[in-house]
């Protein structure tokens, strides 16, 4: 009998190796039991080496992020999932109907949402050091096993600090110059509130907007499970309650005119604090601190567009890292980019992710994002039927987009169907008239405009949509050489 356990259950090549014993021992899905790690439940015939796997490296991204999940089945049920891949299904993950796509689908978002809470909810405190320096130590509770996968993150935003981040899962340890992983951690261990945890208060109180009070909407973003650990969250309860007269005031006060635009810069809130959002307002220069970092105008413009309430759907921001050399434009999430927040990740985006495949474009060397940020749609028979945005989105969502582009500054824009077309240039364009050809985008940048893969998947025949997709590939082809 043959036994795989796991010893590490939540790394990729740990259970790459196992998975591809079990398949060279030819043991299939059903003789795997359901519980953490991997395990034969039958007598087994003689193993042979193991064989090197062939699959789509969507599969490989999957896996690596499923595997964080707490779900005891999700080794055998990624098991299940390679055995089809490997015995006559390479293209499994592209049936967004298959139950079995759908269940790992799930565990895939529930892992991004976590990763996503981790890091707006992190907050650290300064403890002092015999040293003399400050040591950053922040308390945080994840839902999956995601602070390996996440701790880079924070070594990227906080590089020049000392910072400890502890779990009841392990903890993470950066000393400027080497992350190492180490034993949980307790609540205990946080040194004692400081002076920052006021001007998370502070922050927090100014850019609080009665007017737009949406509870439900606040509880999803800001779950209350998290509360205990945010300075911020204890002056909730009286912000509400104060909402309804603030909100009186305001409208017997009536219209005003604006105050005068004042010179103001733009500041962060002290490093040591949070990953958070970038606040423009003018302040001493001894209380906020100054950047010029792409990623951090990116990430304070999320955190603009996830105050804005347009649309009761979820803000879908861009995916990419600045100074990308393509910047791909879409039109709107759709159903599942609305759920997991992130874009080209429903039907449309598994295709736009094979082509991008398929002509050597790495997506993670892109940057993808929407013309407009949040889900537009209607129900029919209980479910959410997309709906084509209007003139109204396009211009309300259309000086963050151009922000956007400009904090990104990409060697070239493509744009992926006509309402991107219409938001980049302004100009109700037709697609079809212009596929193809390189013109004048925001700025002088030049821009590739063709279709949405979403328009592939419309097609009714075969014929067409073989016709379509080719073309759709000498599309990606000449983009990626406009810029090689």
């Amino acid at each position: 009998m043959i036994a795989a356990r796991l010893d590490r259950p939540a790394d990729l090549a740990c259970w790459r190796d196992a998975a591809r014993a079990l398949v060279a021992a030819r043991v299939p899905p059903e003789e795997v039991a359901r519980e953490p790690g991997l395990l034969a439940a039958d007598p087994l015939p003689e193993a042979i080496a193991p064989p090197e796997l062939r699959v789509p490296r969507a599969f490989v991204e999957l896996a690596g992020i499923v595997l964080r999940h707490r779900d005891p089945e999700r080794h055998a049920l990624l098991y299940r999932a390679l055995w089809r891949i490997t015995h006559g299904e390479r293209a499994l993950l592209d049936d967004a109907t298959d139950a079995l796509v759908l269940r790992l689908e799930g565990l895939q978002r529930a892992v991004a949402r976590d990763a996503h809470k981790m890091h707006a909810f992190v907050r650290f405190r300064a403890a002092a050091t015999p040293e003399g320096d400050a040591h950053h130590i922040a308390w945080y509770e994840p839902e999956h096993l995601i602070l390996e996968a996440e701790a880079p993150f924070f070594v990227r935003r906080f590089a020049q600090l000392r910072w400890s981040i502890l779990t009841p899962d392990g903890s993470a340890h950066w000393d400027r110059q080497e992350l190492r992983f180490g034993p949980p951690g307790e609540r205990g261990q946080m040194p004692p509130a400081d002076a920052g945890e006021e001007l998370w208060r502070a922050y927090y109180a100014s850019i609080f907007n009665p007017a737009r009070l949406k509870p439900a909407a606040m509880r999803q973003n800001m779950p209350k499970k998290f509360w205990r650990n945010l300075p911020e969250a204890q002056d909730i309860p009286r912000l509400v309650q104060e909402a309804p007269a603030r909100v009186e005031a305001m409208v017997a006060r009536g219209f005003s005119e604006p105050a005068p635009v004042r010179q103001s810069r733009m500041y962060l809130m002290p490093r040591h604090l949070t990953s958070g959002p970038r606040v423009e307002e003018t302040m001493p220069d001894d209380l906020f601190t100054r950047s010029d970092d792409p990623a951090d105008a990116l990430a304070a413009l999320r955190a603009e567009l996830e105050g804005d309430a347009y649309r009761d759907t979820n803000l879908v921001f861009g995916e990419g890292r600045p100074g990308s050399a393509l910047m791909f434009v879409g039109e709107q999430p759709g159903d599942e980019e609305d759920r997991q927040k992130r874009p080209f990740v429903g039907p449309a985006g598994k295709l736009f992710n094979r082509a991008l495949e398929e002509v050597g474009i790495p997506r993670e060397e892109a940057y993808v994002t929407n013309a407009v940020k949040r889900f537009r749609y209607q129900m029919q028979g209980g479910r959410r039927i997309h709906q084509t945005p209007d003139a109204g989105d396009i211009k309300h969502y259309r000086p963050f987009l151009l922000r956007e582009v400009g904090l990104v500054k990409p060697r070239l824009l493509v744009t992926l169907g006509a309402t991107a077309l219409k938001a980049l240039t302004g100009k109700p364009l037709a697609v079809t008239k212009v596929r193809g050809e390189v013109m004048e985008g925001p700025d002088g940048r030049p821009l590739f405009p063709t279709v949405h893969p979403s328009y592939l998947l419309r097609l009714p025949d075969e014929d067409s949509k073989r016709r379509e997709w080719g073309r759709f590939l000498e599309d990606l082809k000449r983009v990626h050489r406009e810029v090689m």
